[in-house]
This record gives C-alpha cells, structure tokens and sequence, in this order.
C-alpha cells in the first residue's frame, strides 16, 4: 500500500484530495496548521484510523516540515506521493503591497513547496518511483489584478515543477501541476460575502465576479482537482510529467 501525504488537508482542495486518495487505498499523511480541520478531514474519508494520520506542521518553516515528514515515514514508510496543496492568496493592489506580506505569500505557497520537495526527493530517487504533484492554479499560466504575489509564487511553483521533472524523468518519478480555476471552497465563499458585505450587490452578482472567467460558467469542485490528483497517482501516467493541468472549464485555452 502506497504512502500519500497531502499538505493543507484541513479544508477545501486539499481535503478533498486526501479524502479520495485514501478511498482509493493509498496510505494518507494530512499536513496543515489546525489539527482539528485534518481530523474532521480523515473522518470524512470512512476509512479506518490506520489508513490515515494527522500532523500538525506549517509548511513554511523548514524545521517543522523535517519532523513532520520524519513522523510521517515512522508510522507509513516512506512517501511514495507528495502532494503540495497548502497555500493562501491573499488580495492587494500591488501600490500597496508591502514586502512583508510579499514574503508571507511566498513562504506559503513557493518555499512550503521547495520544503516539502527536498523531503522526499532522494527516497524516490533511490526507490525509482514516485509521484509529486504540485497544486497551482491558473494564476500560474496568466495573471490576475491583485493578487500579484500570488501569480508569482505560482507561476515559480510551475517552474520548480518542470525544472524538477526533467531532473528526475530517467528515475521513475513524476513531477505535474494541477492549476485549477476559481473553485468552490471556503475561501471564494469568504470572497462572496465579503463582495456583497462592501458593494450591497446581491451572492449571486457577487458570484458572477468569479464565475465570468470561466467560459462554462461555474466554479469548479475541488472533487474535479481530486480526480485529477488519483489519475496522476496511477501507473498509466508514467509518462506524464512536467505538465501544467488546467482545471478550468477552459479559461486558459
């Protein structure tokens, strides 16, 4: 039975990948900062206790990731899939931009990802398979007005994903990204309310803000982004790798 681990498993797209992975069998490590959120995340999957454990581990500090990831191989293995799905993306108009929430964005969503990379890379050398699988977004293949750090940090995490999967092609292990579209979690919800709290407009105008950058006119699940995670986990994609995976009902055709 192989061994995932997924970071920001606590809520939204994160918790729906390590939901599906461990009904498919897999072995889950969840990653995130509230160990209550991954609790209630491997509840929700039905499997039994050990299939899954929670860690507690903040992704941007490089300590708390070596324990994270040496706690997780004591009670699993080693990782056989990496998935890198914690992030934030916070909203400002780059004239205001100060550098410490520069730096913030970037710890979160470019250097969580190099730590966690740096933790399994020479196990899946050695072993000749694995599977790292970079949760982007289609930030990272156009940009976006204010949320510019978020678009570099994620257009960085593409660059880290294909420089890393011609590194490692000839060793067994894959290296993709999968960039959805807005999606339906928490956090557009939270973007929703706070539209309509500041405008007056109605959810559904609110709604429209997010939708309209779509061209079939809806958000996507975060089941649709876990599908595609277990498609990548699986043999017949040996020969997938280095790829930017849009989500996106064909925003970035």
């Amino acid at each position: 039975m192989k061994h995932a681990l997924v970071t920001g498993a606590g809520s939204g797209i994160g918790a729906a990948i390590a939901i599906a992975l461990a009904r498919q069998g897999y072995r889950v490590s969840l990653l995130g900062r509230r160990l209550g959120a991954l609790e209630a995340t491997a509840a929700a999957t039905g499997c039994a206790d050990g299939q899954q454990q929670c860690i507690g581990c903040d992704v941007t500090s490089e300590d708390e990731v070596v324990g994270a990831f040496r706690q997780a191989a004591e009670t699993f293995g080693a990782v056989d899939i990496l998935v890198n799905c914690a992030g934030a993306a916070p909203t400002s108009p780059f004239h205001k931009l100060t550098t410490a929430q520069w730096q913030a964005v970037m710890a979160v969503n470019l250097d969580g990802v190099f730590h966690c990379c740096q933790q399994v890379v020479d196990s899946m050398r050695s072993r000749g398979w694995g599977r790292i699988i970079n949760i982007a977004s289609t930030a990272s293949l156009k940009g976006y007005a204010y949320v510019s750090a978020y678009c570099a940090a994620k257009h960085a995490v593409l660059g880290l994903t294909r420089a890393l999967a011609m590194e490692l092609a000839r060793k067994g292990v894959t290296v993709n990204a999968v960039c959805p579209g807005y999606t339906d979690t928490a956090i557009i919800g939270e973007a929703v309310a706070n539209i309509v709290d500041q405008t007056g407009r109605s959810e559904a105008e609110a709604l429209k803000q997010f939708t309209a950058t779509n061209p079939q006119g809806r958000l996507i699940q975060p089941e649709e982004v876990a599908d595609t995670v277990v498609w990548l986990c699986s043999e017949s994609t040996r020969s997938v790798t280095g790829q930017a995976i849009a989500i996106s009902g064909g925003e970035t055709s």
